[in-house]
């Protein structure tokens, strides 16, 4: 996949629209409270008007995009769950009984899974099928995939939102699946954010502490053998990543280009989110940040990125679970914009 393309869908990301947040903004203001009583409700209610341009936008119609891809460096036994999980779980998204399914089901969501990197053949018709590569390699001995593995995940990822806003889906929330990828996104925060690998190393799956510090050496292991360079996110991605983690970029990427709201999720989302706002800084304008994960690194991840949690529920399962739970406050703030009286109409006196 060439790198023309991922460059036209960075190009296509805009700054957002200043009319439409200075709109909101005196909108919030004519609302009967007190100017910024409604604290981060208002805050995500301009940053949604200038992502979409409008000061009360319809965002009814919203998907979580759940990568699925399987980590070669699983042979080197940083989780608590075997690598069998990975396309077991796709099958469980699939029939609808996973976490993220009943959290999505109670936000009025739509579930997209993808096959973007896993380690088996999965024939059903309710899955995207965009596989890259059967997973990607043990990254302590080579490259976890090449550079062009890695553009054709994240284009794959962008290509998936095109074609949803192209069916009326207004807002995204990534999701992700793949035993082994908390150590992957560990390595990425490592070499892309500066994050020290005992800071960025937590118990995944639920790991002891014994096979954290194995995993810490994983990692440090991983990073000198590939020297990724951190001044280039691909490159970086492609050495010490993984598929899913590269599709989440894409539907990062995809979302900014096509002016729609993503909710970013928890650890692996996020160091997704690293890896696009490395790519294109004008992208984390259209990200939220929708909850802390227990994954002890996510908050110096979040600091980086410049995201601030929305919740805080000691979750780390992923799937896009945090994400999902984010909804119901993001249409809270949206019908504040749309319900509330203003001192005008309901005749009550500014203070």
């Amino acid at each position: 996949m060439s790198e023309a393309v991922l460059k036209s869908i960075i190009a296509r990301i805009e700054p957002l629209n200043g009319e439409a947040v200075e709109d909101a903004h005196q909108r919030l203001n004519s609302l009967t409270k007190p100017p910024g009583s409604l604290g981060r409700l208002e805050e995500i209610a301009s940053q949604i008007a200038g992502i979409t341009g409008e000061v009360s936008a319809d965002l009814s119609k919203r998907a979580v995009v759940v990568m699925a891809g399987d980590h070669g460096v699983c042979e080197e036994g940083v989780s608590a769950f075997p690598a069998e999980v990975t396309p077991q779980m796709v099958l469980n998204f699939l029939a609808g009984g996973a976490a993220v399914n009943v959290l999505a089901r109670g936000a009025g969501a739509d579930v997209y899974c993808v096959d973007i990197g896993v380690n088996a053949d999965l024939d059903d018709e309710r899955l995207i099928q965009r596989k890259v590569r059967r997973g990607t390699a043990n990254m302590t001995r080579e490259s976890a995939m090449t550079r062009e593995e890695a553009i054709a995940a994240i284009v794959a990822g962008a290509d998936i939102v095109k074609e949803l806003a192209g069916q009326g889906y207004r807002m995204f929330a990534t999701g992700e699946m793949g035993i082994g990828n908390t150590t992957a996104s560990a390595a990425l925060c490592t070499v892309l954010a500066g994050i020290s690998v005992e800071d960025a190393v937590g118990l995944g799956t639920g790991i002891n502490e014994e096979r954290r510090q194995h995993k810490i050496g994983v990692v440090q292991r991983a990073i000198a053998r590939n020297e990724p360079n951190r001044l280039d996110p691909i490159d970086t991605l492609s050495k010490v990543g993984g598929l899913e983690i590269a599709g989440l970029v894409g539907v990062i990427l995809g979302a900014a280009a096509e002016r729609c709201p993503v909710v970013v999720d928890g650890f692996i989302s996020s160091a997704a989110a690293l890896v696009a706002a490395a790519l294109s800084p004008q992208s984390s304008a259209y990200m939220l940040g929708s909850h802390l994960s227990h994954e002890q690194g996510h908050r110096k991840l979040l600091e980086v990125i410049g995201l601030s949690p929305v919740i805080h529920l000691d979750m780390r399962l992923g799937e896009g679970t945090g994400a999902v739970l984010c909804f119901p406050i993001i249409d809270a703030a949206l019908r504040i914009m749309r319900e509330m009286a203003t001192f005008e109409s309901a005749g009550v006196s500014r203070g």
